[in-house]
């Protein structure tokens, strides 16, 4: 078959190179930078049976308009790939926030050997045995689930922007959403969409129950820090300091949820520890480190871990806010507007900016006196926060890959 891969940097090399070595005929563009493949006047010459273009191009961008060949998402192309050699316990995780924590929960009640596939790295359990740091782009399934099918264990898989509809449970993490396809799709309505060939998916406390979608509340209910769950035989309860906050109650009941439906009793969740860069807190001498910087820092993370910092210390105390996005490819990215809403509300006494955000531009609703200052890269906004007196509240809140 003559294939057109469109998106070499987002996965669509891994796609490629895959089909070729199965023996199709396949031409790649490298639509956003143009540095590898063919170029886009060269495949409107071509002759194709199948476009393979990631959902968040633009459906308008002329080589889907001028082609006349059927049009394949990144992600149903690799549940193409994937085939039957799915792993038989395969759990996708998908939404704009809580991927991460949501997996890493479900992880830690599973029986048997596993392979966890998050943004912090793909990981062997209970080995936990890095196998490296793919990305959670569809593609970065395919390896993930080979490995999974071949040594006979489950895969709990994250991936951006919707499921590849290979697995025999999907999760979304979260009902948040955001406009991307050059603001022309809606990315809620595009991960539900995902879902349909999915057997069942596990969906955020308050959805209605319709299709294939079941909501967590139907199965576990959290009050304070209490978290009590009944489904098919299954009945229980657990106590986790971490369900009284906002970022964790959600994945822990989705986690509980999906542990209940697969047959597994989730008390173990009890001990489930905070993930770097979830909400984790830290003292450096007497000044307090709430880190909050994932891939799904937002404008509403950001808010409540600074209301969690201050909480926390337990006493008035200056506010470091270490905010901002690291150079690299966010889908949802972290608007100018949204940070500047932050420092607006919040209030912090001195502000760092992480990535390419002017002063003028997000601090012009800041009241506070203090400094602004810029840096690179998280670590370098952390190591200047740390340079304001012993006793101050340092938050990170940048939206970067760990």
């Amino acid at each position: 078959m003559r294939i057109l891969v469109l998106d070499t940097i987002h996965g669509g090399r891994t796609i490629a190179l895959t089909l070729r070595e199965r023996g199709h005929t396949v031409d790649m563009v490298d639509i956003y930078r143009g540095k590898e493949g063919i170029s886009p006047s060269d495949a409107r010459s071509g002759d194709y049976e199948m476009i393979i273009a990631p959902v968040h191009l633009d459906p308008g961008h002329p080589l889907l308009r001028d082609l006349p060949a059927p049009l394949v998402s990144h992600h149903e192309a690799v549940r193409w790939i994937i085939g039957k050699q799915a792993p038989a316990r395969f759990i996708e995780v998908t939404g704009a926030r809580g991927k991460t924590t949501v997996a890493s929960a479900l992880a830690h009640v599973m029986q048997g050997p596993g392979i966890l596939h998050t943004s912090r790295a793909t990981v062997r359990l209970p080995e936990n045995e890095t196998m490296g740091r793919m990305g959670i782009t569809p593609a970065s399934l395919i390896a993930a689930a080979h490995s999974a099918y071949s040594q006979d264990r489950w895969l709990i898989g994250e991936v951006s922007l919707g499921f590849v509809g290979a697995g025999n449970l999907g999760i979304l993490s979260s009902a948040g959403t955001y406009v991307f396809g050059a603001g022309k799709k809606d990315a809620l309505s595009e991960k539900l969409r995902s879902g349909n060939r999915l057997p069942l998916i596990i969906v955020p406390p308050g959805f209605s129950r319709s299709g294939n979608r079941l909501p967590a509340d139907e199965v576990a209910l959290s009050e304070g820090s209490t978290c009590r769950y009944e489904w098919d035989g299954i009945t229980g309860r657990y106590e986790n300091p971490l369900l009284v906050t906002e970022a964790y109650r959600d994945p822990l009941l989705l986690a509980t949820a999906a542990a209940c439906v697969l047959g597994i009793d989730p008390s173990p969740l009890a001990g489930f520890k905070p993930l770097e860069g979830r909400k984790t807190v830290s003292w450096v001498g007497r000044t307090l480190v709430m880190d909050d910087s994932n891939s799904g820092t937002c404008a509403g993370t950001a808010r409540d871990a600074i209301r969690l910092a201050r909480a926390r210390a337990g006493r008035p105390s200056p506010l470091v806010l270490v905010i901002g996005k690291e150079a690299g490819a966010i889908c949802e990215g972290f608007p100018p507007d949204e940070v500047a809403s932050v420092i607006s509300t919040e209030s912090p006494d001195h502000v760092i900016l992480v990535g390419d955000y002017g002063p003028d531009e997000v601090c012009r609703g800041w009241k506070g006196k203090g400094s602004v200052l810029q840096a690179r890269t998280l670590e370098e906004g952390r190591t200047r926060a740390m340079q304001f007196p012993d006793g101050s509240i340092v938050v990170l809140a940048v939206k970067t890959w760990r």
